[in-house]
């Protein structure tokens, strides 16, 4: 086995219109624009970096599982400040209390926090939108 060590990973999102995705995530979701290059851009918020381009590199529709210190404190955040949130907060039993938030093309962003003990068991909403109970044993 090679001695390289892995580091974080930052995904690639393929947007239409990169000005209106940097408006959306340096908007409703307070990421910070850390360079550009012609169409191509970097945000960030906290350790977490997503890079945003019109070229042909990903494609729309993209899940993102994103760990964050309090997905209830992004909640009142996003929903106040006009975010496309698709599931609030909701928690399961692999350990994580979820939220999905969508951008304009259609990317599915997953922020994660730790799970919640005295929670019940919410349904997972897929790529369609159903929701789908989940066995609390």
């Amino acid at each position: 086995m090679s001695s390289a060590t892995l580091h974080h990973a930052t995904p690639i999102l393929r947007v239409n219109d990169l000005a209106a995705s940097l408006a959306y995530y340096t908007g409703p979701l307070g990421f910070k624009i850390d360079w550009q290059a012609g169409n191509f851009a970097a945000v960030s918020r906290g350790t977490c970096t997503l890079f945003l381009t019109e070229d042909a590199q990903g494609h729309g529709g993209t899940w993102l599982w994103i760990a964050t210190s309090d997905v209830e404190v992004l909640f009142a955040e996003w929903s106040e400040n006009g975010a496309r949130i698709r599931q609030g907060p909701t928690n399961f039993p692999w350990g994580s209390l979820e939220m999905q938030v969508t951008d304009p093309d259609g990317h599915v962003l997953r922020f994660a926090s730790d799970g919640k003990k005295d929670m019940p068991f919410g349904p997972w909403m897929d790529a369609e939108g159903r929701l789908w109970p989940l066995d609390e044993s």
